[in-house]
Protein backbone atom coordinates (compact mmCIF):
# COMPACT_ATOMS: atom_id res chain seq x y z
CA UNK A 1 0.00 0.00 0.00
CA UNK A 2 1.20 3.49 -0.80
CA UNK A 3 1.35 6.71 1.20
CA UNK A 4 -0.93 8.05 -1.01
CA UNK A 5 -3.70 5.31 -0.88
CA UNK A 6 -2.94 4.93 2.87
CA UNK A 7 -6.38 5.57 5.33
CA UNK A 8 -5.61 8.83 7.02
CA UNK A 9 -5.93 8.63 11.24
CA UNK A 10 -9.16 9.29 12.46
CA UNK A 11 -9.88 11.84 16.00
CA UNK A 12 -10.96 8.30 17.65
CA UNK A 13 -7.53 6.37 17.15
CA UNK A 14 -5.61 8.99 18.33
CA UNK A 15 -5.53 11.49 21.53
CA UNK A 16 -3.53 14.29 22.68
CA UNK A 17 -0.92 13.26 25.02
CA UNK A 18 -1.63 15.63 28.33
CA UNK A 19 -5.96 14.36 28.02
CA UNK A 20 -5.03 10.54 27.22
CA UNK A 21 -2.80 11.17 30.91
CA UNK A 22 -5.43 12.57 32.60
CA UNK A 23 -7.84 10.48 31.37
CA UNK A 24 -5.21 7.44 32.51
CA UNK A 25 -5.30 9.06 36.30
CA UNK A 26 -1.05 9.47 36.25
CA UNK A 27 -1.93 13.17 37.00
CA UNK A 28 -4.69 15.05 39.07
CA UNK A 29 -5.13 17.36 36.31
CA UNK A 30 -4.74 17.89 32.85
CA UNK A 31 -2.69 21.05 33.15
CA UNK A 32 -0.41 19.09 35.93
CA UNK A 33 -0.05 16.72 32.86
CA UNK A 34 0.36 19.57 30.41
CA UNK A 35 3.07 20.86 32.06
CA UNK A 36 4.92 17.80 32.92
CA UNK A 37 4.97 17.06 29.11
CA UNK A 38 6.07 20.82 28.31
CA UNK A 39 9.22 20.41 30.46
CA UNK A 40 10.28 17.50 28.41
CA UNK A 41 9.85 14.51 31.20
CA UNK A 42 7.77 12.28 28.73
CA UNK A 43 8.68 10.12 25.78
CA UNK A 44 7.07 8.58 23.46
CA UNK A 45 8.43 5.80 21.88
CA UNK A 46 11.73 6.46 23.01
CA UNK A 47 11.88 10.16 21.65
CA UNK A 48 11.19 13.05 23.84
CA UNK A 49 8.05 15.22 23.58
CA UNK A 50 7.68 18.53 24.60
CA UNK A 51 4.65 19.29 23.22
CA UNK A 52 0.85 19.06 24.83
CA UNK A 53 -0.71 18.17 21.92
CA UNK A 54 1.41 15.44 20.48
CA UNK A 55 -1.08 12.90 19.32
CA UNK A 56 -0.70 9.15 20.87
CA UNK A 57 -2.35 6.01 19.73
CA UNK A 58 -2.94 2.57 21.44
CA UNK A 59 0.47 0.56 21.26
CA UNK A 60 2.57 3.78 21.82
CA UNK A 61 5.17 3.08 24.98
CA UNK A 62 5.46 6.22 26.97
CA UNK A 63 7.83 6.65 30.17
CA UNK A 64 7.59 9.79 32.03
CA UNK A 65 8.17 10.17 36.04
CA UNK A 66 5.16 9.95 38.74
CA UNK A 67 5.07 9.51 42.24
CA UNK A 68 8.84 9.06 42.71
CA UNK A 69 9.19 6.35 40.20
CA UNK A 70 9.65 6.23 36.24
CA UNK A 71 6.75 4.61 34.70
CA UNK A 72 6.42 2.58 31.47
CA UNK A 73 3.25 2.40 30.19
CA UNK A 74 1.92 0.95 26.70
CA UNK A 75 -1.60 2.40 25.56
CA UNK A 76 -3.72 0.15 25.29
CA UNK A 77 -7.33 1.99 24.18
CA UNK A 78 -8.17 5.44 23.76
CA UNK A 79 -10.48 6.88 26.49
CA UNK A 80 -13.45 8.26 26.06
CA UNK A 81 -13.80 10.44 29.57
CA UNK A 82 -11.81 10.58 32.74
CA UNK A 83 -14.04 8.29 34.79
CA UNK A 84 -13.32 5.83 37.77
CA UNK A 85 -10.22 3.71 38.54
CA UNK A 86 -10.53 0.30 37.42
CA UNK A 87 -11.99 2.20 33.55
CA UNK A 88 -8.79 3.96 33.80
CA UNK A 89 -6.59 0.83 34.12
CA UNK A 90 -7.76 -0.39 31.15
CA UNK A 91 -6.39 2.33 29.59
CA UNK A 92 -2.83 0.92 29.14
CA UNK A 93 -0.58 -2.14 30.42
CA UNK A 94 1.98 -1.24 33.01
CA UNK A 95 5.94 -2.10 31.45
CA UNK A 96 7.67 -1.45 34.40
CA UNK A 97 8.65 -4.42 36.75
CA UNK A 98 6.91 -3.71 40.32
CA UNK A 99 9.09 -1.61 42.90
CA UNK A 100 9.72 -3.94 45.98
CA UNK A 101 8.17 -3.08 48.90
CA UNK A 102 9.69 -1.69 51.63
CA UNK A 103 9.74 -4.35 54.44
CA UNK A 104 10.94 -3.63 57.92
CA UNK A 105 13.41 -5.83 60.14
CA UNK A 106 12.55 -4.53 63.66
CA UNK A 107 9.47 -3.37 65.32
CA UNK A 108 8.81 0.31 65.04
CA UNK A 109 10.47 2.75 68.23
CA UNK A 110 7.73 3.02 71.13
CA UNK A 111 8.03 6.60 72.32
CA UNK A 112 11.09 6.16 74.64
CA UNK A 113 13.17 8.68 76.34
CA UNK A 114 15.45 9.37 79.04
CA UNK A 115 14.45 9.89 82.71
CA UNK A 116 14.20 13.70 83.83
CA UNK A 117 13.86 15.01 79.61
CA UNK A 118 11.21 16.46 78.34
CA UNK A 119 7.72 16.45 79.86
CA UNK A 120 6.80 14.27 83.04
CA UNK A 121 4.45 11.22 82.61
CA UNK A 122 1.74 11.24 85.20
CA UNK A 123 3.45 9.03 87.31
CA UNK A 124 6.34 11.59 87.71
CA UNK A 125 4.18 14.00 88.19
CA UNK A 126 2.11 12.42 90.97
CA UNK A 127 5.51 11.41 92.60
CA UNK A 128 7.09 15.58 92.37
CA UNK A 129 3.73 16.28 94.23
CA UNK A 130 4.16 13.84 97.07
CA UNK A 131 7.30 15.11 97.26
CA UNK A 132 6.30 18.32 97.81
CA UNK A 133 3.80 17.67 99.74
CA UNK A 134 6.06 16.41 102.39
CA UNK A 135 8.10 19.44 102.71
CA UNK A 136 4.76 21.58 103.74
Amino acid sequence: MTEANARPETRAETQRLDRWLWFARFFKSRTLAASVVSAGKVRVNAERVSKPSHLVRPGDILTFPAAKQVRVIKIVDIGTRRGPAPEAQALYEDQAPPQPRKTFDKEPKTAEREAGAGRPTKRERRQTTAFKDGFE
